[in-house]
């Protein structure tokens, strides 16, 4: 009997392997395909800007519109409501020519931006100099100075595990009579000009217990805020680079690297009067277990300062005012929440009238709103927006007209939610005027008056457009440009199809996107690949319009590749996002599921017997996690730089979800504590100097797993940091996928080392 069962198998083996070799799913004509794909649709959209730049106190910005001819600066005077083109393009190129002595074309100016110093004069920067060109009589001049260098990318600023202690830092008085600086954990001050004497403001600062010298400054320069602070012992990671190019011996790194349940600094405002030497410190049992402490803010008239306090757990978040006068303390706003307050991606508050009133964004009717309160009492005045929709963004508040411009999604019937689209409202409530209507998402760049203001609006399976609108009723004033797609669909490629379904619920819609291969054929059969991001902090479906190169190379293999945004990501209601609350695992992967059966209750081409997952980051967690929590139905997982146990990630990202104190959740999430339950195929991909994600959380899995004695695959890639793995990572994905999905071995064939280079 197991011998015929043992041959039965290998039949319905081989009789899949070569049924899908016979479709001519993942060839080396798909490969080849798959790799020229950026290339096949680069440059191939016309008309569709993406940048729009106002000048400076004037109703006139310019923008460079790419054209079959080559790109044209163009420049739109919107009180006139004209555009014409910046400036003559030849006489530029043959002027800089001339001055550079590089080949300039006319068709393909060699910089980007340009900056009006004057109506007829421009800068720009071009052969590593900055330019100078006159309008009028079309000379290009050196400047003498070089462009300065990007502020982004490694190696630009400090680590974000970092902090600046300002152990060193003077903090000159606004009226500059005086600097205020710590010396021996306590707070002096001293006539600026006056090297000698000092006054000291505070006695009780230690070693453990030192006051911090982020010092503000009242603006009538009498009164000082200092914050007292018990420091925390900093956790450090490490690890080694194996192969640095600057020697031939590895090296240990170590980054500062808080983890979840880790001790924090805690903080205490203190007062101090000048004049009196008196000062007042808040009361800790009105800021216990500190997550945060804000930065102190005084009122202009100096009546009082203001800070922020969030309770560890991040179910308490509160605003407080200490009175300058007596040192008295009051809470002015108090948000609380039996899942999580989102300070890290929703905290909203602007103070109207030097604080007599103050805007505060909050999630307490089950959707993100304004509410205005008053800043004296506390009290909430009114609420200024309202409905089952979210505010995604204040743009613009103007105190004189009590209104606020605000960007919101989920309000227009029969749009996707997610998308975009802008608002006037008054402060009362009143008056609400949509700016934006279009079914498109969309995004605005405003004038520095915010009178008009430049709207480009898309969508995926629809190109931009790009209008000039007023900012008082939504008007279109002047239509900038329409993209023309044409050369991109004459390429053969597809536009993805937006698809919705009903999550877990049976209510709620789930939104995601389908895409096909260019050769798409219906009568095929083609497994699922899902690429998933669920981290609570946003929804990650692309609503723009866009070529989608990853996903769209990928599909060229032989795959329809979906993206889903499932219940516990963010921008819908706060019952729809506390879903992740303590449950990471959960990754909306019931609705995910709902979502790809009733595509392929559409679409029989989908094969949901052969369905593939991958991610990067928090995508790792949840792509590993997929064949962990859900065999039976994701059966091959490509995790790169996955946080597989949120005790091993970054504090402030994992305590937002996961809470606080560390519970059983932890455990019940992780990855590393589950790996015993893998079934289908796994490769995880890690960079072996990750400073985002602790790469030591990938090789925990790796240990599980070997315990457990599972079969999975490991790429470990020298020198890298948080990474979905460049070329190479792209390259074994996709053979990981070809070979598990389509039971197709990878081709080799010439050329196929451009995978690896490109």
């Amino acid at each position: 009997m197991k011998k015929r069962n043992c041959y039965t198998l290998c039949l319905l083996v081989c009789g899949f392997i070569v049924a899908h070799r016979a479709t001519g799913q993942g060839t080396a004509a798909d490969y080849r395909r798959a790799i020229a794909f950026g290339e096949t649709t680069r440059d191939k959209v016309f008309y569709s800007p993406t940048r729009f730049s106002w000048l400076e106190n004037r109703q006139q910005f310019w923008y460079a519109n790419n054209t079959p001819e080559g790109k044209r600066f163009m420049l739109v005077d919107a009180s006139k409501r004209q555009k014409r083109e910046a400036f003559d393009h030849g006489r530029i190129a043959t002027a800089l020519q001339a001055a550079s002595g590089e080949k300039v074309d006319a068709d393909s100016l060699p910089f980007d931006n340009i900056v009006f110093k004057s109506t007829n004069q421009i800068e720009f920067d071009a052969f590593g100099k900055i330019w100078s060109a006159s309008l009028a009589d079309y000379k290009v001049l050196d400047t003498g100075r070089k462009p300065e260098p990007p502020r982004w990318g490694r190696g630009s600023g400090r680590y974000w595990g970092d902090s600046d202690d300002g152990s060193v830092r003077e903090t000159p008085s606004p009226d500059s009579n005086w600097v205020a600086y710590i010396k021996n954990y306590n707070v002096y001050i001293r006539r600026r000009n006056d090297k000698g004497e000092e006054i000291q403001l505070s006695y009780d600062g230690a070693l453990g217990h030192h006051y911090s010298p982020m010092i503000a400054w009242s603006p009538d320069s009498k009164k000082l805020a200092v914050n007292k602070v018990r420091p925390n012992t900093q956790r450090k990671i490490y690890f080694v680079e194996s192969s640095p190019s600057t020697q031939l011996q590895p090296i240990l790194q170590e980054r500062n690297y808080l983890k979840p349940g880790d001790a924090l600094p805690q903080n205490q405002p203190v007062l101090f009067l000048i004049e009196s030497k008196q000062s007042f410190a808040v009361d800790p049992s009105l800021i216990p277990n500190q997550y945060s402490i804000s930065r102190l803010e005084w009122r202009k008239d100096s009546r009082a300062f203001t800070f922020e306090y969030n309770q560890r757990g991040h179910q308490r978040y509160e605003v407080f005012a200490m009175d300058a006068g007596n040192g008295s303390v009051k809470p002015l706003i108090t948000e609380t929440s039996k899942t999580f307050v989102e300070y890290s991606g929703k905290r909203y508050r602007m103070d109207i009238n030097d604080g007599k009133e103050i805007i505060w964004a909050s999630e307490r009717d089950g959707w993100n709103h304004l509410y205005l309160y008053d800043g004296e009492s506390g009290a909430v005045k009114n609420q200024i927006t309202k409905g089952e929709w979210v505010v995604r963004e204040v743009v613009h508040v103007d105190e004189d007209k009590r209104q606020l411009i605000f960007a919101g999604s989920g309000r227009e019937a029969g749009q996707d939610p997610y998308f975009t689209q802008y608002y006037r409202i008054n402060f009362d409530g009143s008056g609400l005027m949509p700016l934006t209507k279009e079914d498109g998402n969309h995004r605005a760049t405003f004038s520095a008056d915010y009178l008009t203001f430049v709207d480009t609006y898309s969508r995926v399976d629809a190109p931009p457009v790009s209008v000039l609108r007023s900012a008082t009723d939504g008007k279109v004033l002047l239509e900038l440009e329409k993209a023309d797609d044409s050369a991109l669909l004459a390429t053969g490629w597809r536009y993805p199809e937006v698809f919705h379904a009903k999550g877990r619920d049976g209510v709620t819609d789930i939104w995601g996107v389908i895409i096909r291969p260019s050769n798409f054929d219906p009568n095929k059969s083609y497994p699922v690949i899902e690429n998933i991001y669920a981290g609570p902090q946003g929804s990650f479906v692309p609503k723009n319009f866009s070529t989608q190169q990853g996903m769209a190379a990928l599909a060229e293999l032989g795959f329809i590749v979906v993206q889903i945004d499932g219940m516990g990501t963010s921008n819908r209601s706060k019952a729809f996002h506390d879903v992740c609350w303590k449950n990471l695992k959960d990754a909306g992967f019931p609705d995910r599921i709902l979502w790809m059966k009733a595509a392929a209750a559409k679409y029989s081409y989908m094969n949901l017997s052969r369905v593939g997952i991958y991610g990067t980051s928090a995508g790792g967690q949840n792509a590993a996690g997929a064949v962990l929590f859900h065999p039976e139905f994701y059966k091959v997982a490509v995790s790169s730089c996955g946080c597989h146990d949120n005790r091993m990630d970054k504090m402030w990202w994992n305590e937002q979800w996961m809470g606080y104190p560390i519970g059983p959740q932890y455990a019940e999430c992780s990855n590393v504590e589950n790996a015993h339950k893998l079934e289908g195929k796994l490769m995880l991909i890690v960079g072996e100097v990750d400073d985002n994600v602790d790469p030591a959380s990938t090789m925990q899995v790796v240990d599980a797993l070997i315990k457990a004695n599972k079969e999975h695959e490991l790429v470990v890639l020298p020198g890298a940091a948080h990474t979905s793995g460049g070329p190479y990572g792209e390259r074994k994905r996709r053979d990981f996928f070809v070979k598990h999905l389509l039971g197709v071995d990878p081709p080799i064939w010439e050329g196929q080392q451009a995978i690896a280079t490109r």
